[in-house]
């Protein structure tokens, strides 16, 4: 009976263990939102969002690169590390000269959080200038 009970408190000991390792993740990044939609606008309109991240894990996070998928977005973002619990942000500009129709402009987010690609995006419609 002893034996069940030590190896009982054993097991109970490692799991203990397992469950604090895996707490500790690095850094993380949390959106306040992942996605903006500024519905029908006019060829030539420029539209921006800032997107408001925390760093919910328990290391420093730092973003080394973002990325858009063309020259017509401009994102700009933070260089220096964002804490263990503080907030930054990443102003994401998108200019619709030249462009038609449904736009999804992804922004990809290159770090050393848990998950080192995050996208953002603006969707966006856009219809003819008038005149």
């Amino acid at each position: 009976m002893k034996k069940i009970g030590l190896f009982l408190s054993l097991f109970a000991l490692v799991f203990a263990f397992q469950a604090n390792a895996q707490s500790e993740t690095g850094a993380v990044i949390k959106f306040k939102e992942k996605e903006v939609d500024f519905g029908d606008i006019k060829q030539g309109d420029k539209v921006s969002h800032t997107f408001e991240l925390t760093n919910t894990g328990n290391t420093p996070l730092i973003i080394s690169n973002v990325a858009a998928t063309c020259g017509c977005t401009v994102p700009s973002w933070p260089k220096e590390p964002v804490a263990p619990g503080a907030t930054a942000k990443i102003q994401v500009s998108f200019n619709s000269a030249g462009k038609m129709g449904a736009q999804n402009s992804v922004v990809r987010i290159y770090s050393n959080a848990s998950e080192p690609i995050e996208k953002i995006s603006l969707k966006s419609n856009v219809l003819p200038k008038t005149k």
